[in-house]
């Protein structure tokens, strides 16, 4: 799967997956925010190879994370184990705001962000380095 990612990071692979999403930190949730993003890091690096991009940028109470999969497949793979592993605790610190989701997101993909009603874009033109 080396060469999948390497294409898609080059902006090669028309089947990647990305998504941006803004977050407000729910109140008094403050000083809860990077103990709780820090183990979803490390659990994503450990166990989603073929995730190619997890960040998590803060400014005051505003939280903006980027992520980026090889396919809708191992998207899915990393909302299941979101799902089975933080998604409540992420829940009651944070609320969010927007989602944007970028390239082919499948059926079961967009049934699992149904509730946040993002929006979803299909590339036109451009590239990636």
């Amino acid at each position: 799967m080396i060469l999948g990612a390497t294409a898609a990071i080059a902006g090669e692979d028309e089947n990647d997956i990305h998504w941006s999403i803004t977050m407000t930190v729910n109140e008094g949730m403050a000083d809860k925010v990077v103990p709780l993003v820090t183990p979803m890091s490390e659990a994503t690096t450990a166990n989603e190879p073929d995730t190619l991009i997890y960040e998590y940028m803060r400014d005051g109470d505003t939280v903006h994370i980027y992520e980026r999969y090889v396919d809708n497949d191992v998207a899915m793979l990393h909302m299941c184990n979101f799902g089975a592993s933080f998604a409540e605790e992420f829940c009651e610190a944070s609320t969010v705001d927007s989602i944007a989701v970028y390239g082919p997101a499948g059926d079961d993909l967009k049934e699992v962000f149904a509730d946040a009603q993002p929006a979803y874009l299909g590339k036109i033109a451009g590239f990636a380095r």
